[in-house]
């Protein structure tokens, strides 16, 4: 269950390699990411988020574009922290709504993931 952004973009690399050597790779991923796309090098597990790719990346733009922002410390600082709230929120509804689909967590029990 790889997180989006550099996480996932390591872990690709892992990925790809664990398939080369005859591995099945199984990716639990939201129907909504960043960089996490279906490949033909694993099989892709994907599940509903209430949240659009457009509300997504608005939200990582601005917290992007606050970090290099002008102005005092302290100001920055507080913008960055609400930024960063609003993202960490979007990950944190991304894992509830793994946890409450049903049909997922089950396949996931039943090939022992």
């Amino acid at each position: 269950v790889p997180v989006d952004g550099s996480h996932w973009l390591s872990m690709r690399e892992v990925v790809d390699m664990l398939q080369q050597k005859g591995h099945e790779v199984v990716v639990v991923a939201p129907e909504v990411a960043m960089h996490i796309k279906p490949s033909k090098n694993f099989v892709m597990k994907m599940y509903s988020v209430p949240y659009t790719q457009e509300e997504m990346e608005k939200n990582f733009n601005v917290f992007l574009h606050t970090s290099f922002e002008e102005g005092s410390f302290f100001e920055r600082f507080l913008k960055i922290y609400e930024a960063m709230k609003e993202f960490s929120n979007m990950s944190a509804v991304s894992c509830e709504q793994l946890l409450q689909n049903k049909e997922l967590i089950r396949y996931l029990e039943e090939s022992k993931f």
